[in-house]
């Protein structure tokens, strides 16, 4: 039996080199989009192909209910990000109905939740980072944390999170009362 028959990380028959193409453009699409949607685990791996791509293709701006809060919440899909989905759903020929993201469980089921966590650990560990600092929660707060540095705007980022108190914002994107009192530095009246 040849060494790499059977091995998890080689293009074998079991592990083609297409299944490996999809895998990395389902990586891509996954990271991108929730990096954009700020959205929690569980509500990414919940996505449908109609929620991101309605026509087929990605849209510049989509709406999705939040299922800790039942709440919706509005987000941008970057050119970058609108790309990835797409190379995605033409290589995974997904269509409308469908999960966006499937697990080993079938195409009628949501990817886990901890499959997209390991997914993400293996893919900080690759680029050379701790996986044990860097979770999913971690892309949710990236692009929240870079608009709040850009604009100190907290009741905008507040609504890109789709968190009901201003609070729960503070709290995510840690700013302490060092932070605002340097804010209130610049401030001349």
């Amino acid at each position: 039996m040849p060494a790499n028959r059977g091995d998890r990380n080689s293009a074998t028959p079991r592990h083609g080199a297409r299944s490996l193409i999809e895998r990395r453009t389902r990586d891509l699409a996954l990271f991108n989009l929730a990096i954009d949607s700020k959205l929690r685990g569980c509500d990414v791996v919940a996505l449908r192909v109609e929620d991101v791509a309605p026509n087929g293709y990605a849209v510049d701006r989509a709406t999705v209910r939040q299922k800790k809060t039942g709440r919706p919440v509005k987000f941008v899909l970057t050119d970058q990000t609108r790309q990835a989905v797409d190379d995605f759903l033409k290589s995974a020929g997904k269509k409308p109905g469908d999960y966006l993201f499937t697990g080993r469980r079938g195409p009628s089921r949501a990817m886990t939740t901890r499959k997209y966590a390991c997914l993400l650990a293996d893919w900080v560990a690759s680029i050379g980072l701790d996986p044990k600092v860097f979770g999913t929660h971690s892309l949710r707060r990236t692009k929240a944390t870079l608009i709040y540095r850009r604009t100190v705007n907290l009741r905008a980022v507040q609504l890109l999170l789709g968190h009901t108190k201003i609070e729960s914002t503070v709290r995510c994107l840690g700013i302490e009362v060092h932070d605002a009192l340097a804010i209130a530095e610049q401030v001349d009246v």
